[in-house]
């Protein structure tokens, strides 16, 4: 069963994360950009650029609804909210430089149809930067439905072979091979992959936190599978 998914908070550091992977892949000045699946808009609100124009599209209109108050509160006019209605991207075809999606792509009903729509409203050679959950992980991220184990980080429950993973988890979650293969058969050429460290937001104890940060999880990426909670793909519509 996939169920919605929690959008990270502003000021947490898997936004400033993201951010800093993102801007080193693409440029973002000037550019027309998708965020898709933007939640409450943490992130949206950081990927604004000189020049730029961002449609942040989502399912949830009370999530849309605290993104519209963050942007009149910051007076940014250069971000679009856009309700999404689960099946079409209200955008125009080959009107989009760059998309971005960050921890979606699990929760949707349909994997295919989103990425056909995102291949659709890119404009030729237009990128694509996205996340999703890295099955090599130490601890599922999303939770599952089990019982006796209503918290989150079940450890090593992401290990599981794929059909007992999707009979329990309220997430996809995906190897690198995998989400390669998806967005290849779909019209995108992958440009690289990263795995991407644990931010370590959910660590409640500051000192704990402040250790981990500067220690084990210290870079942005890792080529550590199991240090790893996502998968970071570049890709662009292929010519």
């Amino acid at each position: 069963m996939i169920e919605r998914g929690k959008p990270a908070e502003y000021g947490q550091e898997i936004i400033r994360r993201r951010l800093r992977l993102t801007r080193e892949r693409v440029a973002l000045a000037g550019r027309q950009i998708l965020d898709f699946g933007c939640g409450n808009g943490a992130q949206t609100i950081e990927l604004v650029s000189p020049d730029s124009l961002i449609v942040a599209v989502d399912i949830d209109a009370n999530d849309l609804g605290v993104l519209a108050d963050q942007l009149r509160t910051r007076k940014i006019g250069s971000v679009l909210p856009v309700q999404y209605d689960g099946e079409r991207i209200p955008v125009a075809s080959a009107s989009i430089n760059v998309a971005v999606s960050f921890e979606v792509l699990e929760h949707v009903r349909d994997e295919a149809t989103v990425l056909r729509e995102i291949h659709r409203i890119l404009a030729p050679s237009g990128e694509f930067v996205l996340t999703v959950p890295n099955k090599g992980w130490l601890f599922e991220t999303h939770g599952a439905h089990l019982p006796l184990l209503p918290w989150n980080r079940v450890p090593m429950f992401s290990w599981l072979p794929k059909s007992l993973h999707e009979r329990y988890a309220k997430a996809r979650i995906y190897r690198r091979k995998d989400i390669v293969r998806l967005l290849t058969s779909l019209g995108f050429d992958v440009l690289e992959t990263q795995y991407v460290t644990a931010p370590m937001d959910v660590v409640t104890q500051p000192w704990l936190k402040r250790i981990l940060r500067t220690t084990i999880f210290r870079g942005d990426t890792t080529r550590v599978t199991f240090l790893a909670t996502a998968i970071l793909v570049h890709c662009r519509k292929r010519a």
